[in-house]
C-alpha cells in the first residue's frame, strides 16, 4: 500500500549495489551534513557516509572531494560473543523506513541466532534546528534470556572515494563523552565528532579498538525485556563560520542534547519540518504513487538546502556522498533554484549568494581558460572557492582504463548565463533588489562581459556567433552555435541591459560606483548590440525544427537502441572524441527541448511540438536532467500522457534507483536533486500551468487525467498564496499577512487578489477538453 509520507522496504539484500542504492534512498540530511541510509552496525564497506557540506580536501593527485566525518551513529550488538549484522546473521524479518514528514529514519531487524530471536529497533534524525547534531534512540530485545554486549560510539573507519581525508586521528573521552578528531590534508583544519549516551542498564567500559572509540555495555538480557538507550553525536569543524574550536563545539552540542533529551528534540524536529512543509507541500489527489514520489522529491530538496549564512549551495549529488566531487553544477540554478524561488525565497537567495562569493573564482577561470577571456566564466564543477574542480581527463574508458579527454571544463560556457538568468529571476519574482546590490548586479554584468569576450563577430554575416562549445547534450563537443548556449548568451546580454536601466532609475549612484569598480563603462553599451545581433538558430519555416548546432542535421540518423547495442562494455561512454554517439544524431539529454522549456514565451506551441517529436526519439536520457524538460514541454502542446511518463521518470529516479552507477570507470551513485527539482517543476509549471511574470502570476492548468485536485503554496513578490486546482476550477487564497494585492491571470482572465482574500474561478467553456 502506498503511503504518502512514508518510504518503506521490508526486505534486505546483501548485494553491494543494493546496499549502495538503499543508502541513497533512505538518506537523511540537514544542510550541514548528510547521513546515508545505512544500518547502525555497518561500516565503510557498506558505504556508510556522513558527508559534510562545503568542506573539501585533496589527497595527492586524486580528485578533490568533500570530507566524510567519522560515524558517530555506530552501534553493534553481540550475543554470546557473536556480532549481529544484517550482512552475516540470518534475518527473520527486516523493515526500514523514511518518514518524510519529520526526516526520521527507522529500522527494525529481527535476527535468528543461536536458537534465539533478537530484535533491534532504531530511530535517528539529523536536527533541522541544530545542524551539528545527530539524534538516535536504539533498543534491543531477546525472545530468550541471553548475554549481550552493546558497542556504541564513533567509528573512524571512514568511507572515502579518494581519501583518507582525515589524518592524525585522536581518540579521547571527555566529560563522559567520546571524542574522535583529526585534521584535513590541505588546510590542516580540525574535524571533530563527539558522542554522548544515556544508558541506564548494564556495566559500561570505554574502549578504543580498530579505529573505533566505543562504550561497551555488558548485560544479562531477560526474555522479552526491551533495553533502550538514547545517544547523541555532533560534528564540528574549524571550517565552521561560528569560529568556535571544533572540539569544544562538538562537545558542547552533545552535552546540550543530553540535557534536552530525545523526546524534546524530536518534538522540535517535527515542529521545524511542519513549518518547512507549510511552505512547499503539494497535495495531489487521485494518484497515490505520484503523490508519494513528488513528496519524496520535495523532501530531498528540503534536506539538501544549505544552512543559512553558510555560503554553501546544493551539489549535484546533494549530501549523499562524495560523487561528482561534491561540486555545484548548473543543475542548481536550472533545476533546484526554481523550487526554492517559488516556495522559500530566502533559501533561493542563499543559493545565489554562493555564486556571488565564488565570483573571484569565475573571474580567474575566464582569464586562464583558453585564449584568456574577460568577465566571469563560472566553473563547470564548482567547489568552495569557485575554482573549477573539473579535470580535462575525467572519464575513464572501462575497456582500456585510459582517461578520456573531455571538454566539460573549457567549453561548457552556458553555465555563466544560467547563473545570470537565475540572479535576474530572483529579482523579477520576489521584487527584492537587495541581492542585486549585495553583489548580484556585479555577477550579471561580469557574465555578460564574458560572453562578449567569447563571442566572434562575423563581418560577412553581420552577426555575433558563439563557437567551439558544448551544449547540454554532452555527447557532441566543440560545436558551433549551439542553440541553447546562444540563446542563454542572448538572454544574458538582455538581462545586463535591463539591469543597467533599472539601476540607473532606482540606484544611479550604486550603478556609477559599480561601473567604475569593474571598469565596464566602454563595454556596457555594446551588450544591447550583441543581444540584437547574436545569432540564434530559428525554426525551419516548413518543419518548425531548430538545428541543435551547425552541422547537426548532417550527422547519421541512428536509433538510440541500435547505437547502444554496439557498445562493447555496458558502461562505455558514448561521447568524448571517439564515442559511438559522436558521428550520430543521438544526444545525451534534452538540448533544444531544454531551450524551449527555459524560454517558454519565445516559441509557439507548434514549434515546441515539432522539436519535441524530432528530438525525443534521438535522446538517450543519459542524464537525470533530461526527463523533466521533455515532460514540461509536452504539457505545452497537450501531450499529457507523454508528459506524465517523463514526470514519473524524473520523480521516481531516486526512489526506484533506476540510474547509471558507472559512466566509464567513474562511480556515479548518489541522489539526484536536479531530478527532484524537475519533478516539482513538472507538476507546478507543467501540469498546473503556472508562470510567474514580473507583474502577475499566470495559471493555465492542464491536469493529468485522474488528478482530481492539486493544491500548493506559492511565494510571489514577498507574499504567500495557496493555490487549489481541480478539473473545473482554480482557487487562490492570499495570506492575511500579505502586504500587497497581486494580479493573477487565470485561464486568461486577470483578477486582483488582496491580502486575506480569496479568488475562485470556474473553468471557461473554451478551455474545456
Amino acid at each position: 500500500m502506498i503511503t504518502p509520507w512514508i518510504i518503506e522496504c521490508r526486505n534486505f539484500s546483501t548485494a553491494r549495489e543494493a546496499i549502495m542504492r538503499t543508502g541513497n534512498i533512505y538518506q537523511i540530511a540537514n544542510g550541514y551534513m548528510g547521513y546515508r541510509g545505512t544500518l547502525d552496525e555497518f561500516g565503510p564497506d557498506e558505504l556508510v557516509g556522513i558527508t559534510l557540506a562545503g568542506i573539501f580536501d585533496q589527497v595527492g593527485d586524486a580528485w578533490r572531494e568533500p570530507v566524510n566525518a567519522p560515524n558517530g551513529g555506530y552501534t553493534r550488538v553481540m550475543l554470546n560473543g557473536e556480532p549481529l549484522s544484517a550482512l552475516s546473521t540470518p534475518v527473520e524479518s527486516h523493515r526500514q523506513s523514511l518518514n518524510l514528514r519529520d526526516a526520521t529514519f527507522e529500522r527494525e531487524t529481527r535476527f535468528s541466532v543461536q536458537e534465539n530471536l533478537v530484535t533491534i529497533r532504531a530511530t535517528r534524525f539529523l536536527s533541522a534546528m541544530r545542524p551539528h547534531l545527530g539524534v538516535i534512540r536504539y533498543s534491543v530485545q531477546c525472545e530468550k534470556a541471553a548475554e549481550l554486549v552493546i558497542e556504541t560510539g564513533i567509528d573512524a573507519n571512514i568511507w572515502d572515494l579518494n581519501g583518507p581525508h582525515l589524518i592524525d586521528l585522536q581518540f579521547e573521552s571527555k566529560s563522559a563523552a567520546l571524542l574522535v578528531h583529526g585534521r584535513t590534508h590541505e588546510a590542516g583544519k580540525c574535524v571533530a565528532v563527539a558522542e554522548a549516551a544515556q544508558i541506564h542498564f548494564g556495566e559500561e567500559i570505554q574502549r578504543v579498538e580498530e579505529k573505533r572509540n566505543l562504550r561497551c555495555v555488558r548485560l544479562h538480557a531477560e526474555a522479552g525485556e526491551t533495553y533502550s538507550f538514547e545517544k547523541f553525536f555532533a560534528v564540528a569543524t574549524d571550517f565552521d563560520k561560528d569560529h568556535h574550536p571544533a572540539i569544544n563545539a562538538a562537545l558542547d552540542n552533545v552535552q546540550q542534547a543530553i540535557g534536552i533529551g530525545f523526546d524534546a528534540l524530536l518534538h522540535e524536529q517535527r515542529a521545524a519540518f511542519a513549518k518547512k512543509w507549510a511552505h512547499c507541500d503539494v497535495e495531489l489527489e487521485g494518484d497515490p504513487q505520484a503523490q508519494q514520489a513528488l513528496r519524496y522529491s520535495i523532501f530531498q530538496l528540503l534536506i539538501a538546502a544549505p544552512v543559512k549564512g553558510s555560503g554553501n549551495s546544493i551539489p549535484a549529488r546533494a549530501l549523499s556522498g562524495q560523487v561528482y566531487k561534491g561540486a555545484v553544477f548548473w543543475d542548481t540554478e536550472m533545476f533546484m533554484f526554481p523550487f526554492f524561488l517559488h516556495t522559500m525565497p530566502d533559501i533561493a537567495a542563499e543559493l545565489l549568494r554562493y555564486r556571488m562569493h565564488t565570483l573571484p573564482g569565475a573571474r580567474a577561470k575566464a582569464k586562464t581558460e583558453g585564449a584568456g577571456f574577460k568577465g566571469a566564466f563560472y566553473a563547470w564543477e564548482s567547489q568552495d572557492t569557485g575554482e573549477d574542480a573539473c579535470t580535462y581527463f575525467n572519464i575513464g574508458d572501462p575497456l582500456t582504463k585510459r582517461e578520456l579527454r573531455t571538454h566539460f571544463r573549457d567549453k561548457q560556457v552556458h553555465i555563466s548565463g544560467d547563473v545570470a538568468i537565475a540572479m535576474w529571476d530572483y529579482f523579477k519574482i520576489t521584487g527584492d533588489d537587495s541581492l542585486l546590490l549585495e553583489g548580484g548586479a556585479e555577477v550579471i554584468l561580469e557574465c555578460a562581459r564574458f560572453y562578449y569576450s567569447y563571442a566572434y563577430f562575423k563581418k560577412d554575416k553581420n552577426r555575433y556567433e558563439i563557437l567551439d562549445v558544448i551544449g547540454p547534450d554532452e555527447y557532441h563537443e566543440r560545436v558551433n552555435n549551439n542553440a541553447f548556449t546562444n540563446m542563454v548568451a542572448k538572454a544574458t546580454f538582455e538581462i545586463a541591459c535591463e539591469l543597467a536601466a533599472y539601476l540607473g532609475q532606482t540606484h544611479s549612484g550604486f550603478l556609477a560606483d559599480l561601473v567604475r569598480k569593474i571598469d565596464i563603462a566602454q563595454e556596457l553599451p555594446l551588450f544591447a548590440e550583441a543581444a540584437r545581433q547574436l545569432f540564434v538558430a530559428e525554426p525551419d519555416p516548413e518543419t518548425g525544427i531548430i538545428e541543435q548546432f551547425e552541422g547537426y542535421f548532417g550527422l547519421k540518423d541512428v536509433p538510440v537502441e541500435t547505437l547502444k547495442a554496439q557498445r562493447i562494455h555496458p558502461d562505455e561512454y558514448l561521447g568524448a572524441a571517439q564515442g559511438l554517439a559522436v558521428p550520430t544524431q543521438v544526444i545525451k539529454q534534452a538540448d533544444v527541448v531544454m531551450m524551449l522549456n527555459l524560454f517558454k514565451d519565445r516559441y509557439s506551441a507548434a514549434v515546441k511540438k515539432a522539436n519535441w517529436e524530432y528530438y525525443e526519439p534521438r535522446t538517450e536520457h543519459g542524464s537525470s536532467l533530461s526527463a523533466s524538460a521533455y515532460a514540461m514541454v509536452a504539457t505545452e502542446f497537450g501531450a499529457l500522457d507523454a508528459a506524465y511518463a517523463y514526470f514519473r521518470m524524473t520523480a521516481t529516479l531516486d526512489l526506484e534507483a533506476k540510474y547509471k552507477v558507472y559512466v566509464g570507470t567513474v562511480f556515479m551513485g548518489g541522489s539526484h536533486p536536479a531530478a527532484n527539482g524537475g519533478a516539482w517543476m513538472t507538476v507546478i509549471f507543467g501540469f498546473a500551468g503556472v508562470r510567474t511574470a514580473t507583474d502577475r502570476v499566470i495559471i493555465t492548468p492542464r491536469l493529468y487525467k485522474n488528478w482530481t485536485r492539486l493544491a500548493f503554496p506559492l511565494a510571489y513578490k514577498g507574499d504567500n498564496f495557496a493555490v487549489t486546482i481541480t478539473p473545473k476550477s482554480i482557487e487562490i487564497k492570499a495570506a492575511e499577512a500579505n502586504r500587497n494585492a497581486a494580479l493573477f491571470e487565470l485561464w486568461g482572465l486577470a483578477l486582483s487578489c488582496a491580502p486575506g482574500r480569496k479568488l475562485m474561478i470556474e473553468r471557461p467553456q473554451e478551455h474545456q477538453t
